[in-house]
C-alpha cells in the first residue's frame, strides 16, 4: 500500500462539505490503485504469522456484487485456541513494557493509519459502501482514537497515582491500575476500522494482549489494520487476528477460559446474551455497545431547516447503518407539517449511487438481508400509517448488482408501533407529532435504548429540559451536521445508557483505557 501526505484538511463526521480538490483526486487516484488490487487471498494472523484457516469465505462489494474483495481464511475454534495461546504467552513481557514504550508504538501505528488514509479510505467504501466523506472521516477517527487515547494514558501517568499516608512519612502508597490479561475483540461492519481499532489499541496501551475478530462482512479493512499494527512493530503475539463466522469463531473466543476480558459492538439481542453467558463461571470485564434507537425533538422554537437537514444526515448517513442514526422523530404538533415538508424535500435531494463517484452521497446498505428489513418496515409503514416520500428498492442499470434502496420518512404511526421500537440499520426514519415537550421526553424515553439524542429549540429552558430529563448518554442541541450523530475522540464522549451499553463509561472519552485495566492498591512500609 502506498504512503501519502495527509490532506490539508481533517474530514470529520461534521464535515458539511469538502471542496478540497488535492482530497479528491488522491481518494480517486486511490480507488483506482486499490481496485486494482482486489480479489487477493488474505490469511489469519496468529503469534506473529500469517496463516491460513480451515478453507476460505469470499467477500463481494455491496456496491456491486460482481466484484470480489477478496477471499479470507476461515478460522477455527483450533485457531481461536493457537491465538489465545499466543496471546497469554506474549502478555506477561508486553505488560512490563514500560508504558511509555507500549504508546510509542501505538502512536506510531496512528501515524502509519494517517499516513495510509486514501487508500484505506478507498477500501472501505468498497467494501462497505461508505461515501467518500464518511470513508475519510474513519480512518481519520481510527487513527485519531489511538492518540487521544495514548493520551489519556500519559495524563493519567500510566494510571499510577499517590495516595494519602495519614501523616506518616514511612508509608507510602498508591493506586495502580493493572492489564487483565487476554482481551476478545469482537467489531462490526458498519465502522471496520475504528470500531476496532479503538479497542484493539486501547487494550494494549494498557497492557492487555488482543485477539480480534472482525465482521465477516468487512474483514479487508481489519487485515488492514493489523498491517499497521505490525508495520508499527507491536510484538509477536501480542495481537492477533482470527476471521470467520460469529457462531465459531465468535462463540469459542465467548467460551474460551484463556480470554480474561471482550468487547463486542453489534445488536441487543447478541450483546444481551453476550453479557449474560460471558461472566457465568467468574467475573471478566464484558464492555458491550449494543445499538440504538435514537430520537430528535423538534420543539415549535426551533430553527426548522436547521432541524431538517441535521435529522436528514442523521438518519441517512450511512444508509442508517450506525448505531446512532436517528430514526425516530418527536416534533410538536404546529410545526408537524412544515418540518416534515422540509425533510422531505432534503431527502429528496439526495443523490443514491455508486459513493466511490464524488456526486453520490447514498451508497448501497451492506446486503440482501438489510434490504428485507428495510423492504418489511415500509411494508408496515404503508399498511398502517403513511410513507411521506422514499422507500423503494432501487433495481434500475448498475444499481441491480448492489443493494440500494431509497431513503424513507414515515409518519402517522402509532406512537408504540415497532417502527419506533426497533433498530431497523437502514435508511428510515418515523416522524410522530406530539403536543407538548414532555410528551416528547416521555415517548423518547420509553425505549430500552438510550445511545444518542437530539433537540432543536431556540428557547434555553426547553434545552435545559431535554439536556436534565433524556436517557441517552450522547446528547446533541441544535446541531445541523447531525441531529443525533457525529462524535470524535476527545470532542465527544460517545457511549449509552440502558440497553445501548454495559459500563456506563464512554468511548472517545479520557475514560475508556481504564476499562481494560483492574485497581490495585500498594502500601510499603519503609
Amino acid at each position: 500500500m502506498s504512503s501519502e501526505a495527509k490532506p490539508r484538511i481533517k474530514i470529520t463526521y461534521a464535515t458539511l462539505k469538502a471542496d478540497n480538490e488535492d482530497l479528491h483526486k488522491g481518494f480517486e487516484e486511490a480507488v483506482l490503485r486499490v481496485g486494482a488490487g482486489l480479489g487477493a487471498h488474505h490469511q489469519n494472523h496468529v503469534n506473529g504469522t500469517w496463516r491460513n484457516g480451515e478453507g476460505t469465505f469470499e467477500v463481494r462489494s455491496p456496491i456491486d456484487r460482481d466484484v470480489v474483495l477478496g477471499t479470507f481464511a476461515r478460522g477455527t475454534a483450533a485457531d481461536v485456541d493457537d491465538a489465545v495461546a499466543a496471546a497469554r504467552a506474549a502478555q506477561p513481557a508486553w505488560a512490563a513494557t514500560p508504558w511509555q514504550d507500549r504508546l510509542v508504538i501505538m502512536r506510531r501505528a496512528a501515524e502509519l493509519i494517517s499516513d495510509r488514509l486514501m487508500d484505506l479510505s478507498a477500501i472501505m467504501s468498497f467494501e462497505v459502501g461508505k461515501n467518500r466523506i464518511e470513508a475519510l472521516g474513519e480512518v481519520e477517527e481510527s487513527a485519531d482514537l489511538i492518540r487521544y487515547y495514548a493520551q489519556t494514558m500519559e495524563d493519567n501517568k500510566g494510571y499510577d497515582h499517590p495516595l494519602d499516608n495519614l501523616g506518616d512519612a514511612a508509608v507510602h502508597t498508591r493506586s495502580v491500575l493493572r492489564p487483565h490479561g487476554v482481551f476478545a475483540v469482537v467489531s462490526p461492519f458498519n465502522f471496520p476500522m475504528a470500531l476496532a481499532a479503538g479497542p484493539t489499541s486501547a487494550a494494549m496501551m494498557a497492557g492487555n494482549t488482543v485477539v480480534f475478530k472482525p465482521s465477516s462482512a468487512s474483514p479487508l479493512s481489519a487485515v488492514k489494520l493489523m498491517e499497521a499494527y505490525i508495520d508499527a512493530g507491536v510484538p509477536a503475539g501480542v495481537v492477533n487476528m482470527v476471521m470467520g463466522p460469529g457462531e465459531s469463531v465468535g462463540q469459542a473466543l465467548q467460551d474460551h477460559r484463556g480470554v480474561d476480558g471482550i468487547v463486542f459492538t453489534g445488536s441487543y439481542d447478541v450483546g444481551m446474551r453476550l453479557f449474560h453467558s460471558f461472566s457465568k463461571a467468574w467475573p471478566r470485564p464484558c464492555i458491550v455497545e449494543m445499538g440504538g434507537k435514537n430520537p430528535a425533538i423538534v420543539t415549535r422554537s426551533a430553527d426548522l431547516d436547521e432541524a431538517a437537514e441535521g435529522i436528514m444526515r442523521a438518519a441517512f448517513g450511512f444508509g442508517g447503518q450506525k448505531c446512532s442514526a436517528n430514526s425516530r422523530v418527536y416534533v410538536e404538533r404546529p410545526v408537524h407539517d412544515e418540518l416534515v415538508a422540509k425533510l422531505v424535500e432534503k431527502t429528496e435531494s439526495i443523490v443514491i449511487g455508486d459513493p466511490l463517484v464524488r456526486q453520490n452521497w447514498l451508497g448501497p446498505i451492506i446486503d440482501q438481508r438489510a434490504v428485507d428489513r428495510h423492504q418489511a418496515a415500509v411494508a408496515e409503514a404503508r399498511r398502517d400509517g403513511q410513507v411521506f416520500t422514499g422507500g423503494e428498492h432501487l433495481s434500475d442499470g448498475d444499481l441491480a448488482r448492489g443493494f440500494y434502496v431509497e431513503p424513507t420518512v414515515v409518519g402517522g404511526l402509532p406512537a408504540d408501533h415497532r417502527i419506533f421500537r426497533d433498530e431497523l440499520f437502514a435508511p428510515l426514519t418515523a416522524v410522530h407529532a406530539v403536543d407538548s415537550l414532555d410528551e416528547a421526553l416521555t415517548l423518547a424515553n420509553d425505549s430500552i435504548y438510550g445511545l444518542t439524542a437530539g433537540v432543536y429549540s431556540e428557547d434555553p429552558a426547553e434545552v435545559q429540559q431535554f439536556l436534565d430529563q433524556i436517557q441517552s448518554g450522547v446528547l446533541y442541541v441544535n446541531r445541523r451536521a447531525g441531529a443525533t450523530t457525529g462524535a470524535w475522540p476527545g470532542v465527544q464522549a460517545f457511549g449509552g445508557w440502558k440497553g445501548s451499553g454495559s459500563t456506563g463509561k464512554a468511548g472517545l472519552s479520557m475514560y475508556y483505557v481504564a476499562q481494560f485495566m483492574r485497581e490495585q492498591s500498594h502500601t510499603v512500609v519503609d
